[in-house]
């Protein structure tokens, strides 16, 4: 089965980011990514490199963090 992209889900798996974090730590410090993806993205990227490698591949966690900064701009 593919997806939207035409990846299968394995396709996706094989090119992850051996520094991904994985969806239950991107979570735990989410909130701090966000406001610091505000104040200074590259900052964020650098700081928080397996978090940002786990956003890339991750569409839930992404949107999370679109929620996150949606709010922050409210």
């Amino acid at each position: 089965m593919t997806g939207n992209d035409g990846e299968s889900p394995l396709d996706r798996f094989l090119r992850t980011d051996p520094a991904d974090v994985g969806c239950g730590e991107a979570m735990a410090v989410l909130h701090v990514y966000a406001e610091l993806v505000e104040r200074d993205p590259l900052l964020a990227e650098q700081r928080y490199a397996g978090v940002a490698a786990h956003l890339a591949s991750c569409g839930p966690c992404s949107e999370d963090l679109a929620g996150l900064l949606a709010a922050l701009h409210d």
